[in-house]
């Protein structure tokens, strides 16, 4: 299976800054590690979970209570993130453990900021099997895990159950079924866009690349390259556009939608079929009651069947190597990331746990807002290439520029797809 890694942020590259760190280490028996005496520093973003304050305190006295040690949760802000992580990583003041945004994992790792997790990983029996494949991928740099899957959400196709049922549709399976729901749709509701293309949103596109069999980027010994421009992404590409430009399913407008744009047309019921998030079925029928029993959600499929993959979105947790004590601090990740605290988290965050083991529960469901997103995660998770030059292409909007420069008429497949690969080539392997 190809390797995908799954970007949260654009990122800057932290390669070029100078890093003093001492490696940190634990009791080394084998044993149960005591922490009497010591505390633990934990960065959080904030925002994910409106009511961690009761998590905190709750798995802060779970962690005392087994290794005698405090905890000291802080919460930052997302968007002040990656500047107070570059600065404490020159500064050698990073904290002992902090929630990694996936693209960040590996730049953080690249710059030599975080402790290897694989013995302790493979020192839990089964727990590397257990853990979601995807974000995996993306914990993993230079062949070792540097990120501790935590929590993530995909997209998959959400869709107007009373549109499709008063037309007598099913949820497609396949590419031809999208097209020929789309065409009912389109005949029989003008005034809905029955699956609009949003022009500045690439994580709406690289599920139709991989579907199709193609890749966005592949790693040959230290050089990178990018396959957009293959047979195979160019079809599925060509595809995508295609419900806009060949089927007439979008508008203009969308040509500058962002993924928010998407979800506040289908919001205020002008759209019938669109990927979207795990995390976003909930807010529309918050911002629309109206909608409540009129969403369902079904996989990508690949063109003639299957699950096409969908780029994870979500967060590890990573040891910095200036802990003092990185045995504690796996204690900690562990409890946070395995069990009985990761479905907590899941269930208050309205996002899936790291592990297949705690996501029991969302596989088994009959409810048809959880099971196909469940699915999607498990069997078609997938993440980006894991670079720390990905933040440079995610900052230059290849992929976006691409897509706008096709909806627009200003090229054709094969030139945009051309085009955007010489250019995320050059990015990835400066």
């Amino acid at each position: 299976m190809h390797k995908r890694i799954l970007p949260a942020v654009a990122l800057g590259a932290v390669a070029a800054l100078g890093l003093a760190a001492c490696a940190g280490g634990g009791t080394g028996d084998g044993g149960a590690v005591d922490g009497e005496g010591q505390e633990l520093t934990v960065w959080i973003m904030k925002g994910t979970n409106p009511d961690a304050g009761a998590f905190y305190d709750e798995v802060s006295a779970a962690f005392e209570e087994e290794t005698g040690a405090t905890v000291k949760i802080e919460e930052i802000q997302w968007a002040d993130a990656h500047d107070r992580f570059v600065t404490s990583i020159a500064g050698g003041t990073t904290p002992d453990i902090a929630e990694t945004g996936t693209t960040w994992t590996a730049e953080f790792a690249d710059a030599g900021a975080l402790e290897s997790l694989d013995e302790y990983v493979d020192a839990e029996k089964g727990l590397r099997d257990d853990l979601v494949e995807g974000l995996a991928v993306a914990g993993t740099y230079d062949d070792e895990l540097y990120g501790m899957p935590w929590y993530a959400g995909v997209r998959s196709i959400v869709y107007r159950t009373d549109v499709f049922e008063e037309l007598g549709l099913e949820a497609p399976k396949t590419w031809d079924d999208i097209v020929t729901a789309g065409e009912a749709i389109k005949a029989a509701k003008p005034d809905m866009l029955p699956f609009p293309v949003a022009g500045d949103a690439e994580f709406q596109v690289y599920p139709w690349v991989w579907g199709a069999g193609g890749e966005v980027a592949t790693l040959d010994g230290k050089k990178w390259t990018s396959e957009l421009d293959s047979d195979e992404s160019q079809a599925g590409i060509e595809f995508y556009t295609g419900l806009a430009t060949e089927h007439g399913f979008s508008s203009a407008g969308a040509t500058t939608w962002k993924e928010t744009d998407l979800r506040d047309a289908f919001t205020q019921g002008n759209v019938a079929m669109m990927l979207s998030g795990s995390w976003t079925p909930k807010a529309l029928i918050e911002a629309n009651p109206e909608l409540d029993g009129k969403i369902g959600a079904a996989v990508i499929p690949g063109e003639d069947g299957g699950i096409a993959p969908s780029v994870l979105g979500g967060s590890h947790l990573s040891v910095f190597n200036t802990t003092k004590n990185a045995e504690l601090s796996w204690e900690f990740v562990k409890l946070m990331t395995t069990g009985e605290f990761a479905e907590k988290w899941a269930d208050e965050t309205g996002y899936f746990p790291g592990v297949q083991s705690a996501m029991e529960e969302a596989l088994a469901s009959t409810d048809p807002l959880v099971a196909p997103f469940a699915q999607q995660m498990v069997e078609g998770g997938a993440s980006v290439p894991v670079t720390p030059n990905f933040g440079a292409v995610q900052a230059k909007k290849t992929t976006n520029s691409m897509i706008q420069a096709i909806l627009s008429g200003q090229k054709d497949v094969a030139t945009a797809t051309k085009d955007a690969a010489a250019e995320m080539t050059d990015l990835l392997n400066k």
